[in-house]
């Protein structure tokens, strides 16, 4: 059982990463990847919805959609709901307890709910028919591969921003070729586990 948990979570976090494998959560990943402390901070707070969106969705899989044979027809729209409210009280819930967590992650919480990994990671975990422990690990190893992945990025463009790159290059372009490159350095870890 262990072992199937490390094997979800490193595949989560390297094998299929969702932004560099899966390609999901690409808009924030090349929008909010300028600068390394901003990136660390929406990559935490998405860690931290993916987790508890994982569970959430999980739950409203087993116990009202499945049962009652709804599983198929009203998966997306439950999934964005829960995804959605999630993030709303998640954000009311730290507006309250954390003024200062609220300021530093509370720009961030608006856009992870238009992310689309998170219901890619709620649609994945219900197909692979992972338990709650398992859609646990799964969305922990997701959203850790996606700060992963964003925090690379992020450092990455703050190093090209003092470098001399050609006027044809600078900006979208020589983003896009980073990101491409960084997708292929994550594809040698394919070989690590088969998933």
């Amino acid at each position: 059982m262990l072992k199937d948990l490390l094997l979800i979570f490193i595949g989560a976090v390297l094998v299929n990463n969702f932004v560099l494998s899966r390609f999901l959560g690409v808009c924030p990943f090349l929008g909010v990847s300028k600068k390394v402390h901003v990136a660390f901070s929406m990559g935490i707070a998405t860690t931290f919805v993916m987790t508890l969106s994982a569970a959430a969705t999980w739950l409203i899989q087993t116990f009202i959609l499945d049962p009652f044979g709804l599983g198929r027809f009203l998966q997306y729209v439950s999934f964005v709901l829960v995804i959605a409210s999630l993030v709303q009280m998640i954000e009311l819930f730290i507006k309250k307890t954390s003024k200062d967590l609220y300021h530093s992650l509370g720009i961030f919480l608006p856009l992870i709910t238009t992310n689309c990994a998170i219901l890619g990671l709620a649609l994945l975990s219900v197909n692979k028919t992972y338990n709650l422990a398992q859609s646990l690990v799964f969305g922990l190893g997701a959203g850790i591969g996606f700060t992963l992945a964003i925090v690379i990025m992020a450092g990455i463009r703050e190093e090209i921003d003092s470098a001399d790159i050609p006027e044809g290059l600078k900006g979208a372009g020589i983003t896009l070729l980073t990101a491409g490159i960084l997708s292929i350095a994550f594809l040698g870890f394919s070989g690590l586990i088969s998933m």
